[in-house]
């Protein structure tokens, strides 16, 4: 303690005398901490138990640098001391530290660990709520403490530094021989140096006691969190246990009704302050929600009015048309929505009426054909919701509310009952899956209500609580869920087959396609969100959490690789998304971005690609990092790929390198027209290890980059899409050259497709055997249609020739034969000649 208060004596000179030692100690270590990034209670104990680290020696200030050094160290004094004077931080932050204090004193006073057990599991849940949203509170006003009061240390120790280095000056041997000017003005800068050190204690003072009080505030808090948890730990506990007398024991008493009707009124004064406060802490998802709410509101009236006409000419869907045909609802239903949706740590007073606001709404939003297949159950169910929500007025007395509770049970089970009679009835001509999936779940609600019933005649009270609520919520629930995900796939369809937005390519090809994954992505989540609420419900998620993340926990170790379930988990998670946002990424560069822009041949596609490759290592170090890898577990595992690269992969590595010298330098981009190694087609895609070539015969050949570099690459669309035709013809001996040549280049000429610049060119090549053989040479740039060009031109070719009577002869051979039968010599002799005459 002596040591400490040495240092401290050093650091800030003569101190008042109500500086305690514990103070003093305490202040030691908030500096500390400070310096270090430690919180103020581990750098106070750091302080006590770790031995000071050894003081580097001050720097030496020459005798030539006092004047210099003495302006700029009291100039730096002088700053420290306007900036202490200019206002204290921790002022600011006190009212916020008595808010959170008041809320958990608050908290602790009104509910006693025994009468947490006695409340309602969801009064209990938003208690848990309102706890947990006090620690974040507490934890952001840690942060801004340290954010606000950081200089403090840093001011504190460049203080010491200064002040050592001219105390050091001062007490050095030859400090008698410097001169007088000199000696005071070393006297004048230690003098305010420590008046800088002395105004600094104050603020430090004042830290340390905010420091303490936010501890003891955190350890309050803290408790308050261990007595809810074993709070709900113990109702659920008494879910399978008798916890109440059978219900015809019970007597009409009124014994607890005062109490119970006072903690009825503090809890529900505390859950609107907790409201208040939360909606008061102004969270990133809030002012989400709010700019969704403002920016939806005046969307969803415009479409409205815009589809007014499609709407009373019957052209839009039923479906369609309720949505738009009802702005205000489908207004409130998104935003209630978004209340559950991004504030899922609200108080549960919020969310229990964000879901009744969202009842009307959803019971027009529906459907018709789901209205007409589900029949009267959507309006059964909200009734039941509703009048479940009423159960809190019955409170007061036990009988009451027990009674209360067999009521509703029965009536909703009587409900279930009469609907599934009704159903079997009107015993629809075409059975859907909707319907069959709704009368399973109905028989398993009446099930579960049958033995709420039973409990709560018999005395278990909680479990009957449970299951009614949870029944009555989950098809509730659902009922919300199955409007908003029809309210926003609707939308979703109606906006992207608008005018403005199908002018987009990707919204004109991709749009079909698009606008299902948008739907199976939202029936997921909404499915999920269903699964989770009903699990809570239920009271089983607290435990399906806690054997989930002991599972994904287990560590299997190899060496100095170790890896979890969860884990593995993370990292498949986060390479599915990297490769989805890596595709999508390079569908709007090459549809939309990229097609828009003057770029040189070849230039968009390699940039898209480049960039699908670059988000996909990204993402795959992302995924890395998520699972919990470290540097020295990725060396080896590179070590190891290293090896493989050495041994058995040079030919991938060389396949990649040239995938990379293929984007750079662009011989070949996709549509390209090309041979390769005996193979023609068209380019349809470049990867980074293989590129895929489509035969004119419709089969797709993978061609290695490392051969598209190493082989003999003939690419007919490089430059342009012009393609010579050469069309070779023999005509009869005989024909005049000069009349052919002018003949055959008319018609070329006249051909659809061919070029006029440059011109078709018809060469005389030679004298045949029996022929005389022509070329005829010509140009199109309508590549793809180069082989039907041809054959036009063929066709009037021949048309042309036999029109002007130039004959395309056949081959003619002369036999001479040395040596013949008798019966062909007697049958030859037979035959006339073309030169006898025929006889009379």
């Amino acid at each position: 303690m002596r040591v400490r208060a040495r240092i401290l004596h050093a650091l800030f000179g003569p101190l008042p005398g109500w500086f305690s030692s514990q103070l003093l100690s305490q202040i030691l270590g908030l500096i500390l901490g400070l310096l270090l990034g430690l919180p103020a209670q581990a750098s106070a104990q750091a302080a006590a138990a770790a031995p000071a680290p050894a003081q580097a020696p001050p720097p030496v200030i020459q005798i030539a640098d006092i004047p210099l050094r003495a302006d700029a160290d009291v100039r730096y004094a002088e700053g420290v001391m306007q900036r202490v004077a200019a206002a204290d931080p921790g002022a600011a932050l006190t009212p916020a530290l008595d808010a959170i204090a008041k809320s958990a004193d608050e908290k602790l006073y009104e509910f006693q660990p025994a009468q947490l057990r006695t409340l309602p599991i969801m009064r209990v849940e938003s208690l848990e709520r309102h706890w947990v949203f006090d620690a974040r509170r507490l934890a952001r006003w840690h942060a801004d403490l340290r954010q606000a009061t950081s200089w403090y240390a840093s001011d504190a120790a460049e203080l010491f530094r200064r002040h050592a280095a001219w105390q050091a000056v001062k007490d050095s041997p030859d400090a008698a021989n410097l001169p007088p000017a000199l000696a005071d003005r070393v006297d004048a800068v230690l003098a305010q140096l420590n008046a800088a050190r002395q105004a600094l204690s104050g603020p430090l003072s004042r830290q340390v006691e905010l420091e303490q009080r936010a501890n003891s505030v955190e350890e309050r808090v803290k408790t308050g969190e261990r007595s809810v948890t074993d709070a709900i730990d113990d109702i659920d506990a008494r879910l399978m246990r008798v916890d109440s007398p059978p219900l015809w024991a019970l007597g009409r008493t009124q014994e607890a009704g005062e109490s119970t009707m006072a903690l009825l009124r503090t809890g529900l004064d505390i859950e609107v302050h907790f409201a208040r406060d939360y909606a008061a802490a102004d969270s990133g998802n809030q002012r989400a929600l709010r700019v969704l709410q403002v920016l939806l509101l005046p969307l969803l009236l415009w479409l409205a009015r815009k589809s007014r006409d499609a709407i009373r000419a019957g052209v839009m869907s039923e479906t369609a048309a309720g949505v738009l045909g009802r702005p205000l609802s489908t207004w409130l239903l998104l935003s209630m929505l978004g209340v559950l949706a991004l504030e899922p740590d609200a108080p549960l007073m919020v969310q229990q009426v964000a879901l009744v606001l969202a009842a009307v709404p959803v019971l027009r939003l529906l459907p018709p054909s789901a209205r007409r297949q589900m029949d009267r159950w959507p309006h059964v169910i909200t009734a039941l919701f509703l009048a479940e929500r009423l159960g809190f007025l019955f409170l007061a007395n036990t009988l009451f509310y027990r009674l209360s509770t067999v009521a509703l049970t029965a009536t909703a089970l009587v409900a279930i009952l009469w609907l599934l009679h009704r159903g079997h009835r009107l015993a629809p001509t075409a059975s859907t899956r909707l319907v069959h999936a709704l009368r399973a779940i109905a028989w398993g609600a009446a099930l579960l209500l049958c033995v709420s019933l039973a409990s709560n005649l018999f005395g278990n009270v909680s479990l009957a609580e449970m299951l009614t609520s949870a029944v009555i919520g989950c098809g509730y629930f659902g009922l919300v869920l199955y409007a908003g995900v029809t309210v926003i796939t609707t939308l979703l369809q109606l906006l992207l087959t608008r005018q403005g937005i199908s002018r987009f390519r990707l919204a004109r090809d991709h749009a079909p396609p698009l606008v299902q994954l948008l739907i199976r992505l939202l029936t997921a989540a909404a499915a999920v969100g269903w699964a989770v609420y009903a699990m809570d419900r239920f009271r089983i998620l607290r435990a399906t959490y806690a054997f989930v993340a002991e599972v994904l926990s287990y560590t299997l170790a190899v060496g100095e690789i170790s890896i979890s379930l969860g884990n593995v988990l993370v990292f498949l998670i986060s390479v599915v998304i990297a490769f989805w946002a890596a595709r999508t990424i390079r569908l709007v560069l090459h549809d939309e971005v990229l097609t828009r822009m003057a770029l040189p041949r070849g230039v968009g596609n390699s940039i898209a690609s480049l960039t699908y490759y670059l988000v996909l290592l990204l993402g795959l170090g992302i995924a890395l990092s998520a699972a919990g890898f470290q540097t020295s577990q990725l060396t080896i595992v590179f070590g190891a790929l290293g090896v493989g690269i050495g041994f058995g992969l040079q030919g991938v590595v060389n396949n990649f390198v040239s995938g990379l010298i293929l984007m750079f330098e662009r011989p070949i981009q996709p549509g390209d027209v090309v041979d390769i190694t005996g193979t023609s087609g068209q380019v349809r895609d470049i990867g980074m290890r293989a590129t895929r070539i489509k035969t004119f015969d419709g089969a797709d050949v993978i061609v290695p980059n490392g051969t598209l570099l190493s082989e003999k690459l003939t690419n007919w669309t490089m430059l342009d899409r012009s393609r010579r035709i050469e069309v070779s013809i023999g005509l009869a001996y005989g024909s005049d050259p000069r009349e052919v040549i002018a003949l055959l280049a008319n018609v070329a000429r006249q051909t659809a497709g061919i070029e006029a610049d440059p011109a078709p060119v018809v060469l005389f090549m030679g004298f045949g055997a029996s022929t005389l053989d022509f070329s005829l040479r010509a140009w199109t740039t309508d590549f793809d249609r180069w082989i039907d060009i041809r054959s036009d031109m063929l066709t009037g070719m021949y048309s042309a020739l036999k029109q002007a009577g130039i004959e395309i002869p056949f081959p003619q051979r002369d036999l001479h034969l040395r040596s013949i039968s008798d019966a062909a010599s007697a049958t030859l002799a037979a035959r006339p000649r073309p030169g006898d005459a025929a006889p009379g």
